[in-house]
C-alpha cells in the first residue's frame, strides 16, 4: 500500500471500530507492548512437577505447521508477555473487538477486571494458539498455577473455500493481511458472505482447572493477553479459526494465480435478463413480520475501568445518557410498530433547553438534576416548575409555561368568547386579564392560560412563581376545577 492508501485505510478502521463500539477503555495503548523482559517465573508453570514446559508452552514464539491433521499441526506458541502496568490491552480495532467479546460473554464483570490486573501484573505464562482453541497457564498471587483454555468455534472448509475466494478476489484484502492488518472491509466482506472472523457474544467459551464454568479471572487474563497479539498479528485470529499464516497465504497465491489465467467468453452474459426479472415480481414472498418488541431497554454499558477518563469526561453523566438513550430507542421502536403510526403527526426535534427539561422530568439523580438545572440556564426551582409541566403535556406544555408560543388573534378572540360563556352568571369568578394569554382569578392564587391549540391550561402560585397545576381542557371552567383540587 502507498502511503495515502496507509492514512486512508487507518482514518477507515479507526472510524469503524468507533461506529461499533470497541474502545472505551482500551485507547491508551499506543506503544509496542512486546518486550524482552518477563517479570514472573516460568519454573514449574504447567504444574507438573518439573520447571520444564510442555511442547506447547515454550519461551519463544514458535510454529508448527506440519500437514494439515497432524498432531500439533499450525500451532503457534508465545513467550509470555511483560507486565503492562498502567497501560490497555489493545490498540487495533480487532483488538478491542476480541476483548469486547469477553466483557459481552462473561456473566460477571468483576472476573472480568481480576482478569484484566492479573495480565496487567504478568500472571499469564506462555501462550499456545491453535485451530479452535488458546492455552496458557495462568498464576494466582499466592503462586498457585492454573491451565486455563479459551475455545473459539473453527471454520470448516466450505466456509474456507468461500473465504479464500472473497480474498482472493481483492488485492487490497491480501496487501492488509501481509502488513499484519485486519481491515474492517475484509470483516464485513466476509460477514456478507455468513463468516464471522471475529467473535461475538458467547463464542468464547473458557475451560479452566480452578472450576469456574464461566470466564473465571484465568480465563479473562488470557483473554487480554491475546488481545495483545492479535494487535501484532491478526493471523492469531484466523489462526484460531482453523488455517495458519502459511497455508493460507499458499491456498491464497494458489487461487490468485488460477484467476490470473484466461478465461473463455462465455456463451451468454451473466445476469437475468430485464424481463425476467419484471415477471419474477409478483410472485417474490411477503416480508418477514417485525421482530418483536423488547420488554425493557437494553442495558448500558458500564464504563467503571481502572483508567482514569480523559479531561472533561464523566463517565458517570455517560452512563446516564447512554440509559435515556435506550428508553428512548424502545419507545420510538414501540411507536414505529404501532398499527397507527403511519397517521402519527411528525414530532419535531428538540432544543437543547426542551431536552434537558424532558430529561429532568424522568426524576435523575440529584446531582444530575443540579447540572440540567445549570446546563439549562433555569435554576433549581425554575427546573422543578419546567419539569413538572413537560410530564404534563411535553413540549406544549412547557411553551404555555414560558410564554413562548402565544396563541394567534382569532384563536385569542374565540377564546374570549368562551370564557364569557363558560359559567352562570353567579357563578362567574372576578377574572383580571394580562398579557401572553392569562387570565388571573382576581383574590385566588389561580390563574388561567390559552395555548396556542386553544386548550386552557390550570396554574398555581407556589413559592412565588407559577406552576402547572394539572392538564389542559377544552373549555376554562373545567381547567380552573382542576385548579381548583388540592394537589397529591
Amino acid at each position: 500500500m502507498s502511503g495515502r492508501d496507509h492514512e486512508h485505510e487507518y482514518e477507515h478502521q479507526h472510524e469503524y471500530g468507533r461506529q461499533h463500539g470497541y474502545g472505551h477503555e482500551y485507547q491508551d495503548d499506543h506503544e509496542n507492548e512486546y518486550g524482552d523482559a518477563d517479570t514472573y517465573s516460568h519454573e514449574d508453570e504447567d504444574g507438573d512437577g518439573d520447571d520444564t514446559l510442555d511442547a506447547h508452552e515454550t519461551d519463544d514464539d514458535t510454529t508448527r505447521q506440519d500437514r494439515p491433521g497432524a498432531p500439533g499441526a499450525e500451532e503457534r506458541t508465545f513467550a509470555a508477555l511483560p507486565p503492562a502496568h498502567g497501560r490497555g490491552f489493545a490498540q487495533t480495532w480487532w483488538g478491542r473487538a476480541w476483548l469486547q467479546a469477553l466483557e459481552d460473554t462473561a456473566l460477571d464483570g468483576q472476573q472480568v477486571k481480576l482478569g484484566r490486573r492479573a495480565a496487567r501484573e504478568g500472571a499469564v505464562g506462555a501462550v499456545s494458539v491453535r485451530p479452535g482453541r488458546i492455552t496458557a497457564v495462568v498464576r494466582d498471587r499466592d503462586g498457585t498455577a492454573h491451565r486455563s483454555d479459551v475455545l473459539l468455534r473453527e471454520l470448516g472448509d466450505e466456509e474456507w473455500d468461500r473465504f479464500l475466494d472473497m480474498a482472493a478476489d481483492s488485492a487490497g484484502h491480501i496487501a492488509a493481511l501481509l502488513d499484519r492488518e485486519m481491515p474492517p472491509h475484509l470483516v464485513e466482506d466476509a460477514a456478507g458472505l455468513g463468516l464471522e472472523l471475529l467473535p461475538g457474544i458467547g463464542d468464547l467459551e473458557p475451560e479452566c482447572t480452578c472450576g469456574a464454568w464461566d470466564h473465571c479471572p484465568h480465563t479473562a487474563a488470557l483473554c487480554h493477553q491475546v488481545a495483545r497479539l492479535l494487535d501484532q498479528d491478526p493471523f492469531v485470529l484466523l489462526l484460531m479459526r482453523g488455517r495458519g499464516e502459511r497455508r493460507l497465504l499458499d491456498d491464497l497465491q494458489e487461487r490468485s494465480v488460477a484467476r490470473a489465467e484466461p478465461v473463455r467468453e462465455a456463451a451468454r452474459p451473466a445476469g437475468v435478463l430485464a424481463a425476467e426479472a419484471y415477471a419474477a415480481g409478483g410472485i417474490l414472498p411477503p416480508l418477514p413480520a417485525p421482530p418483536p418488541q423488547p420488554e425493557t431497554p437494553g442495558a448500558g454499558q458500564s464504563l467503571d475501568t481502572e483508567t482514569d477518563p480523559a479531561p472533561g469526561l464523566d463517565p458517570a453523566a455517560l452512563e446516564f445518557l447512554a440509559a435515556d438513550a435506550a428508553a428512548r430507542a424502545r419507545r420510538l421502536l414501540a411507536e414505529a410498530l404501532a398499527p397507527e403510526h403511519v397517521r402519527a403527526p411528525w414530532e419535531p426535534s428538540l432544543t437543547v433547553d426542551q431536552d434537558g427539561v424532558r430529561l429532568a422530568a424522568a426524576g435523575p439523580a440529584p446531582w444530575i438534576a443540579a447540572r440540567l438545572a445549570a446546563g439549562t440556564g433555569r435554576g433549581r426551582t425554575g427546573l422543578t416548575a419546567a419539569a413538572e409541566a413537560w410530564r404534563l403535556g411535553g413540549a406544549a406544555a412547557l411553551a404555555v409555561l414560558d410564554g413562548s408560543r402565544p396563541p394567534s388573534p382569532e384563536v385569542l378572540a374565540r377564546a374570549k368568547a368562551v370564557l364569557a360563556g363558560a359559567w352562570e352568571p353567579t357563578d362567574r369568578p372576578a377574572l383580571r386579564a394580562s398579557a401572553h394569554a392569562r387570565w388571573t382569578v382576581v383574590g385566588a392564587d389561580v390563574q388561567l392560560r390559552l395555548a396556542e391549540d386553544g386548550r386552557w391550561w390550570p396554574f398555581r402560585r407556589s413559592g412565588g412563581q407559577w406552576v402547572p397545576a394539572g392538564p389542559p381542557a377544552a373549555d376554562p371552567a373545567s381547567a380552573l376545577a382542576g385548579a381548583d383540587r388540592p394537589a397529591d
